[in-house]
C-alpha cells in the first residue's frame, strides 16, 4: 500500500489530468477485470495510458489486456491525493505580507526625502543613539551589521518555503524527461499534452516567484530603517570623519565615512555590505537556513 500511495502521489503531482485518467482506467478494469487501449481511448490520451503503465499501475496480463495493480489501494490513494498547486495555499500571501510588501515600499521614500529620512532616523536613533555614543561608528555599522543578519536569517528559515521551488525544479526536470521518451518513440499525441502541461507551468512561475520574495519582504521591512539611520547620520547628522581613521584592506586609511570607495558607494555603504555580508554567511550557517531547495 505505501508503494502504492507513492506512485499515485507521483501522478496527481502531475496534474489533475493524471488522475483523471487513473480513475477511468481503474473503473473499467473493476468492472471488466482487464483494460486495454481500446476501452478508455475516448476519456484518456495515448501518452497518459503510456505513464500509467510506465509507472507500474498497469502490468501486462499475457497479452488478454493489462491488469491494475493493488485496485483497492489506489482507490483509497486516490481519495486522499491532491495535484499538486504550487500558485496558491503553499506560495499565499497573507493579509500581514502584503502589508509588509507595502511598507517595505513606503520606506524607501526615506532615500530621496529629507523629511522622511528624518524621521525614520531620529526613530532608530532612540535605540541606536546610546551606543553610538559608547563605541566608534564603524563598531556600531559592524554590531547593526550582526544583527540585521540574525534577523535576516531567522526570517529566511522561518518564512522561506523551498518545497515549492523544489516542487516546481522536479516538476520541470520530469516534464524534460517525459518529453525526451515521447520524442525518442515519437508520441506526437504525447508531445502534445506535455506542451500543454509547460503552458499550464508557466502560470505556477508567479507562486515561486511568491514563495522567494516573501523572506525578503520581511527582511527588507527590517534592515531599510536601519540603513536609513546609518544614510541619516552620515548625510544630515554629519558623522563625515571617523575618529580614529579607520583602515580598510586595500583602500588602505580612510578619513572619511563620505569617501567614495567603489564608484558612487561611499565608505560607510562599503562597510556595513562587507560585515553584513559575512556575518549573515555565519548566521546562516550556525542556523542551517536553506536558501534553495536541498
Amino acid at each position: 500500500m505505501p508503494r502504492t500511495a507513492q506512485k499515485v502521489d507521483d501522478l496527481a503531482e502531475e496534474g489533475e489530468h493524471m488522475t483523471d485518467a487513473l480513475t477511468a482506467v481503474l473503473s473499467v478494469a473493476e468492472e471488466q477485470g482487464t483494460v486495454t487501449w481500446g476501452d478508455v481511448s475516448d476519456e484518456i490520451t495515448s501518452g497518459e495510458w503510456g505513464r500509467l503503465i510506465e509507472k507500474g499501475v498497469l502490468t501486462d496480463a499475457d497479452g488478454e489486456g493489462f491488469v491494475v495493480e493493488d485496485p483497492d489501494g489506489i482507490r483509497d490513494a486516490l481519495d486522499e491525493a491532491d495535484p499538486a498547486d504550487m500558485s496558491d495555499e503553499d506560495a499565499s500571501w497573507t493579509t500581514y505580507d502584503k502589508l509588509a510588501a507595502l511598507s517595505a515600499v513606503g520606506l524607501f521614500a526615506g532615500y530621496a526625502l529629507g523629511s522622511v529620512r528624518q524621521l525614520i532616523g531620529s526613530t532608530i536613533d532612540i535605540f541606536v543613539g546610546p551606543l553610538n555614543e559608547l563605541l566608534p561608528f564603524y563598531v556600531v555599522i559592524m554590531i547593526l551589521a550582526v544583527l540585521t543578519g540574525l534577523a535576516s536569517a531567522i526570517l529566511q528559515d522561518n518564512l522561506g518555503n523551498t518545497a515549492v521551488m523544489g516542487e516546481y525544479r522536479e516538476k520541470t526536470e520530469e516534464l524534460k524527461e517525459r518529453r525526451e521518451k515521447a520524442k525518442e518513440r515519437g508520441d506526437d499525441e504525447a508531445l502534445e499534452e506535455i506542451q500543454k502541461e509547460q503552458m499550464e507551468m508557466m502560470s505556477e512561475n508567479l507562486g515561486v516567484f511568491k514563495a522567494q520574495f516573501r523572506p525578503m519582504v520581511w527582511i527588507m521591512l527590517f534592515t531599510i530603517p536601519v540603513f536609513l539611520w546609518m544614510y541619516w547620520m552620515t548625510i544630515d547628522v554629519g558623522v563625515g570623519g571617523s575618529s580614529p581613521a579607520l583602515v580598510l584592506p586595500i583602500a588602505g586609511e580612510i578619513s572619511s565615512w563620505r569617501t567614495r570607495l567603489v564608484g558612487p558607494m561611499e565608505v560607510w555603504i562599503v562597510w556595513y555590505f562587507v560585515c553584513s555580508m559575512g556575518f549573515g554567511q555565519i548566521m546562516r550557517k550556525a542556523l542551517n537556513v536553506q536558501t534553495t531547495p536541498g
